[in-house]
């Protein structure tokens, strides 16, 4: 099963590539289905059909669907919901303070790509194409998973402790209900969900940009999330490229693309970059995607994906070893590492991972880390207190 997420800054045609793909598979005889969780909801323009939250076809072979993110929020939290409106408002809480204070940040996202993970699981399609919201919000989105489940894992023990000491501060209150903790349980199976696509060898994330030094900048820094995250990018389009021509404003202006094109090549390299020209109209409608697909990819496979680069434990010698993180485009300024029992937090500009340390790695401390060719490498020592006969 492939699965593959478009983001990019807005504005740069990230729907416009994402449609183009899909259309671009279905074409040479694979069924996919194509999603948009962007709440800017221009999807349907741009295939010319109205969309809804459930998959529709489109053309042979090509599905198309509009998340709408808060109204699944509101249908999957509206039990837990009420309940926790009317204890906070046992507590002299305002109702709509007590409202704002259940909006979770995140979770109405979440459960978009939820929906996405129910639709891969189906088996009717070859292929998922998702239209991601801009690169800021989905680097949030992609990371929360993991940071959810890390808080509801140790959370966990100490909210079943609470709920049984509650009884008497309830005031009359019941007790949450089945459909409550429901509730919460589908929360928690959702994260799993998502972390498990996420996660999929077949799943990557393709980054749409234009050639301007401002867009590539935060393309990089997108790139550099994705790795720390996990992420595997598996190709780059530069949409909008100007063809060159006799008059000057068309020369300057594709001699300085073509700059930034060099640039975008020397930013990801080994990774393929497709180019679409700058069209005098949008391609909009199956036929103008399929044409805008044919340019992107030519006669390569839309869903081609290169191996996953994975963190890597090496032993170096018999007193120490390695792991490797892929980190490209980041300086060393940059990046914050602590140790905190099996895990080690790892901060790049503003992104925070845990990263769960590998068995033999957590009887070690760390001794050095620094930045080599793109990559993040650590070097790990026998810590004598935690593996007896080391020194």
């Amino acid at each position: 099963m492939r699965l593959v997420l478009f983001t990019g800054k807005g504005g740069v045609g990230k729907t416009t590539v994402a449609a183009a793909t899909a259309a671009t598979v279905a074409a040479r005889g694979h069924k996919v289905l194509l999603v948009s969780t962007d709440t800017a909801h221009s999807l349907g323009d741009v295939l010319g059909t109205p969309l809804h939250d459930a998959p529709a076809e489109v053309d042979t072979g090509l599905a198309a669907m509009q998340i709408d993110p808060q109204a699944r929020f509101e249908r999957a939290w509206a039990d837990a919901r009420r309940y926790l409106v009317e204890l906070l408002g046992r507590g002299g809480l305002a109702a709509v303070a007590a409202e704002e204070l259940m909006v979770l940040p995140g979770v109405a996202e979440l459960l978009a790509l939820d929906s996405v993970q129910e639709q891969a699981a189906g088996g009717r399609y070859d292929a998922v194409v998702v239209d991601c919201a801009p690169s800021a919000e989905t680097l949030r989105l992609l990371g929360l998973p993991r940071v959810l489940e890390w808080y509801l894992e140790r959370a966990a023990p100490a909210h079943r402790r609470v709920v049984r000491g509650l009884g008497p501060l309830l005031g009359g209150l019941p007790m949450p209900g089945d459909a409550v903790v429901a509730a919460v349980s589908r929360l928690h199976g959702s994260l799993l969900g998502v972390q498990e696509l996420l996660a999929a060898p077949g799943t990557t994330v393709r980054l749409v940009l234009t050639p301007e030094s401002l867009v590539l900048a935060e393309a990089r820094r997108t790139a550099t999330a994705l790795a720390l995250f996990g992420h595997r990018l598996d190709a780059v389009v530069v949409n909008r490229m100007i063809p060159g021509g006799q008059d000057p404003w068309r020369a300057a202006q594709a001699g300085a693309q073509a700059a930034r094109l060099a640039d975008v090549e020397a930013s990801f390299p080994g990774v393929p970059i497709h180019t679409a020209a700058y069209r005098p109209g949008e391609p909009l409608g199956v036929p103008a995607l399929g044409e805008l697909g044919h340019e992107l990819y030519g006669a390569a496979d839309p869903l081609a994906a290169a191996a996953p680069e994975a963190p890597q434990v090496r032993r170096v010698a018999d007193d120490h070893y390695e792991l490797a993180l892929p980190l490209p485009h980041v300086d060393r300024e940059a990046v914050d590492l602590a140790r905190s029992g099996d895990e080690l937090v790892l901060t790049v500009a503003g992104h925070r991972r845990l990263l769960a340390l590998p068995g033999v790695l957590r009887r070690c401390r760390v001794e050095r880390a620094e930045l080599t060719d793109g990559r993040l490498v650590m070097t790990f020592r026998p810590d004598p207190a935690l593996w007896p006969g080391r020194r």
